[in-house]
C-alpha cells in the first residue's frame, strides 16, 4: 500500500483498487496483484518432478495463491511477512488434514478455484463456508475428504467471507523463497497465483487426518466487525474530534480491500497536524490514515514502510476477522490504551 512520492520517501494508501480487480490499494508501481514483478520471484507453481504427486490448476478462481505461516523477521530488508490472512482457518485445514501447522494450503478469494489431482490425497477445506465438490459430488466441508486420483476438486463461491483454505496431506509443495511459500502481493515473491494448466507439486503425507467430532471456529463476522484498536502512536496528529469520530462513527469495507489492507467507507478523520512524517515502520495490524481521511487497516502483505500517520493499531489476533469481512460490512473501531 505504500508508494514514492517525488522526494523519494515511502508514502501510504492513496489509490483505490478493488480486490476483484486484483490491484494493490495505494500501489503506485503500476502492478496488479496478479501481474508478474520486474524484480520479484523466481519460483514458478508449476514443474511438479514426473511421477510426484501434483495438482494441475482447472480453475484459478478470482485470486488463489499459496499461502503458509508466511516469513518472519525481513521487514528491515523491505519484505513483510505476507502468510495466511485468516491464520486459525489455516491452521484447522492442515490439522484435520494431519499436516503440522506450517504447511502450505491454498488462499481462495470469493469464488474458490478447482484443480486435478494425479494422486489420490486427502483434502480439508475451511474459513469461508462453500460447496466442496469432487467430481461434481458434493462432499464435506471442515473435514477430511479422499479425493481419487485424476478427480477434480471444485471448491465453489463463499456462501458468506471472502476466504477459503484448501490444505492437501501433504501440504503445498512449491520452492521456498526466504523460507516461505507463501505469495507476498506487494513484494512479488513466492509462486504466483494460480492459473489455469498450471501445476504445484504435494509432499508426502505427515500422518493420518485428524479426527475431531467439533472444532472451535469463528465464522465470518455477521452484522459488523469490531475491532480493538490500540491507539498510538500518531493519534497525536488527529483531532480530539477525529477521535471521536474513530470510536463512534460506522465505516464500511470497502471493495479496494485486498491482502495488502482492508479500507474503509466513512467520515474523514481530521488532522491536528499538517505536514509529512518521515517514512517509518509498518507493523502488521496498524491502521495507517491516508490525505483522504479513511483508515487503512493493514494485513498480511502490508508495507514494511510508510509515511502517512498510524492512529493506532489492531491486534493480530482480531485480524482474522478482518480477512473475512466482505465489501460493505460495517467497521467500527474499539479504541483502547495499551
Amino acid at each position: 500500500m505504500t508508494g514514492s512520492g517525488p522526494d523519494g520517501r515511502t508514502r501510504g494508501t492513496d489509490g483505490p483498487a478493488s480486490e476483484a480487480e486484483g490491484r494493490a490499494p495505494g500501489v503506485d508501481h503500476g502492478l496488479s496483484e496478479t501481474d508478474t514483478p520486474a524484480t520479484g520471484t523466481d519460483t514458478p507453481a508449476t514443474g511438479a518432478d514426473s511421477g510426484a504427486p501434483a495438482l494441475t490448476v482447472v480453475r484459478p478462481g478470482a485470486l488463489t495463491t499459496v499461502q503458509d505461516l508466511g516469513r518472519p523477521g525481513h521487514a528491515h530488508l523491505g519484505v513483510g511477512r505476507s502468510g495466511a490472512l485468516d491464520r486459525p482457518a489455516h491452521a484447522l485445514a492442515n490439522r484435520l488434514a494431519g499436516n503440522p501447522a506450517g504447511h502450505a494450503a491454498l488462499e481462495t478469494t470469493v469464488d474458490g478455484c478447482a484443480v486435478r489431482t494425479s494422486a489420490a490425497v486427502t483434502v480439508v477445506v475451511t474459513g469461508a463456508p462453500c460447496p466442496v465438490r469432487v467430481d461434481g459430488r458434493p462432499v464435506a466441508w471442515g473435514a477430511a475428504v479422499r479425493v481419487p486420483a485424476g478427480a477434480v476438486l471444485d471448491v465453489g463461491r463463499a456462501a458468506s467471507g471472502l476466504r477459503s483454505y484448501v490444505a492437501f496431506a501433504g501440504g503445498v509443495d512449491v520452492p521456498p523463497v526466504l523460507g516461505s511459500r507463501s505469495r507476498d502481493l506487494l513484494s512479488g515473491l513466492g509462486p504466483e497465483p494460480l492459473a489455469a494448466g498450471a501445476v504445484l507439486p504435494l509432499g508426502a503425507p505427515c500422518g493420518p487426518p485428524a479426527h475431531a467430532d467439533a472444532v472451535p471456529w469463528a465464522g465470518p463476522p455477521v452484522g459488523g466487525l469490531v475491532l480493538p484498536l490500540v491507539l498510538g502512536p500518531r493519534d497525536d496528529w488527529f483531532t480530539p474530534a477525529a477521535l471521536r469520530t474513530l470510536a463512534r462513527g460506522t465505516f464500511r469495507v470497502s471493495a479496494a480491500s485486498n491482502r495488502i489492507g482492508l479500507r474503509t467507507e466513512g467520515p474523514a478523520l481530521e488532522r491536528a497536524a499538517d505536514g509529512e512524517l518521515p517514512s517509518e515502520g509498518m507493523v502488521l495490524g496498524a491502521v495507517q490514515v491516508p490525505p483522504d481521511g479513511r483508515p487503512v487497516v493493514f494485513l498480511a502483505d502490508h508495507p514494511t514502510t510508510g509515511g502517512y500517520p498510524v492512529v493506532g493499531v489492531v491486534p493480530e489476533a482480531e485480524l482474522a476477522a478482518a480477512a473475512q469481512a466482505v465489501p460493505g460490512t460495517p467497521v467500527r473501531f474499539v479504541p483502547v490504551r495499551g
